[in-house]
């Protein structure tokens, strides 16, 4: 059986909306982009990766790099050490924003321009040439495949980097930058210039999801303290002064980037990532946010809306004559039906008859009740009969 997963993200897409919003004009080489493209990537934490839209095109991270290399910069040096270079309050600022406090010069937060150049210098390395090296490294293990750097989309940021050269000099006549300032500046400049699509940067995201480990890997990529700490960040100061909207209307940890890609990692659960060029006035993806928005009032991905507690919602799935059946238990969400589909997907059942027991299930939100629909349709499809055993009516199995 086919999952229903990418169809269901493909009627997300095509249900965003009409694109307002232009491409970043500060950056020529972003302002050439395909204003058109348009992609979603999820990733769950168990590593199945679900697609649809232009998610293959390959675009430079832009921002979206500053949550992994602040991550870096904690592994390296700790907490303490990296706490007294930049802050971790929101500042309500544009992310180019001259935002330094006036007593110590520490960035708000490190994910403004400011802070992320001050992180970018703090990452340990025998030279400049070497840390980046061990920045690229880091976020390739991240995202599981080797990445490059886009030369062209550098030289074209370097050529307009007046005002993060000015936030270099201000952070070394405060020594939060050390040695030539030059150095974290174009350290920075790198490392938004890497090339990523949007598979991976949702197993970025899914790596921050599952708490640090690589999903497919299972490599300890980021430890779990400084994980917990980049998500809190993220949380707070990751789509800059639009920040209390998106918490209020999105509810998950996310960082943005004005080549129009945007990730969000929701804890336990999935790593997504969309890709739409043209910003809105906060430099965020119009479209990206829309669809962000759709997943979460669908999926139920609010972090102030948690489910009820409960064990592993597949509780058994056995044989009873000519039938299969597959019990279900607890609070049913997107990445619960996710694990039943791909149960299903992985192990086809050639019974004459498949049995949805949901005799010991509390509740089950829109997305996982389109999902299992689609499935139940999918088992018909493929010549088998369907029954729902819903005491508590939570389903409705009239397709």
């Amino acid at each position: 059986m086919k999952s229903p997963i990418p169809d269901y993200l493909a009627e997300v897409l095509d249900n965003c909306g009409a694109d307002s919003g232009e491409r970043a004009d500060h950056i020529p080489q972003l302002a050439a982009a395909d204003p058109d493209l348009l992609g979603v990537a999820v990733a769950t934490v168990s590593g199945s990766l679900y697609t649809a839209g232009d998610t293959d095109v390959e675009v430079s991270i832009q921002s979206v790099s500053k949550p992994f290399v602040y991550a870096l910069a904690l592994c390296d040096l700790g907490t303490d050490a990296v706490d007294a270079k930049i802050d971790v309050e929101p500042s309500g600022d544009a992310f180019n924003e001259i935002s330094l406090d006036p007593r110590t010069g520490r960035p708000s937060n490190p994910m403004i321009n400011a802070g992320a150049i001050a992180a970018n210098g703090l990452v340990t390395g025998n030279d400049p040439g070497h840390r980046f090296e061990r920045v690229l490294d880091f976020v390739s293990r991240l995202a599981g495949r080797q990445l490059v750097v886009d030369e062209e989309v550098y030289e074209s940021e370097m050529s307009q980097v007046y005002r993060n050269r000015a936030l270099a000099n201000l952070l070394r006549s405060h020594d939060i930058v050390s040695g030539d300032p030059e150095d974290a500046l174009r350290g920075y400049i790198r490392q938004c210039s890497i090339l990523v699509n949007c598979k991976d940067l949702a197993m970025m995201a899914a790596t921050l999801a599952s708490g640090g480990v690589h999903p497919i890997s299972g490599e300890r990529v980021v430890g779990a303290q400084v994980n917990r700490r980049v998500l809190s960040v993220m949380t707070t100061c990751g789509m800059y002064d639009a920040a209390g909207d998106w918490m209020t209307n999105v509810g998950i940890p996310a960082k943005s980037g004005v080549s129009g890609v945007l990730i969000g990692a929701l804890p336990g659960q999935v790593g997504v990532a969309s890709f739409s060029p043209r910003l809105d006035p906060h430099g965020n993806s119009v479209r990206g946010v829309r669809i962000f928005e759709r997943l979460s009032e669908d999926m139920g991905m609010h972090m102030m809306e948690p489910p009820q507690p409960g064990r592993s919602v597949l509780r058994s799935r056995h044989r009873q004559g000519d039938q299969e059946v597959i019990e279900l238990e607890g609070t049913v969400q997107f990445s619960q039906a996710e694990a039943v589909v791909r149960g299903l997907d992985e192990q086809p059942t050639d019974q004459g008859t498949v049995v949805f027991d949901l005799s010991r299930v509390y509740s089950i939100n829109d997305v996982a009740l389109k999902i299992f629909r689609e499935v139940h349709q999918r088992l018909l499809d493929d010549g088998l009969q369907v029954e729902v055993r819903d005491p508590d009516h939570v389903y409705d199995s009239a397709i």
